[in-house]
């Protein structure tokens, strides 16, 4: 089973499209499957997440945030192996 990681993003944000764009270009290599969740239409995650987005979790885990970490990411998917 792929693990899902949530990009936590905004319609109009455009370090969020490109964040989404470079993971949908690694997903299949790494393995893994994509939830974007706008964080404009839950008042909770707006104010926990602010301006912070875009934000790539896996769970509750922050993996990173603005712009893809690759490293990060590869090193919390090798974790779950």
């Amino acid at each position: 089973m792929s693990p899902k990681l949530t990009v936590l993003s905004r319609g109009y944000c455009h370090l969020c499209h490109q964040m989404i764009a470079q993971l949908e270009m690694l997903r299949d290599r790494l393995g893994f499957a994509i939830e974007v969740v706008d964080v404009d239409a839950s008042a909770a995650l707006e104010e926990k997440w602010g301006d912070k987005v875009p934000v790539l979790l896996d769970g509750e885990i922050e993996i990173c945030h603005y712009f893809l970490d690759v490293e990060a990411l590869e090193a919390r998917l090798g974790r779950m192996k």
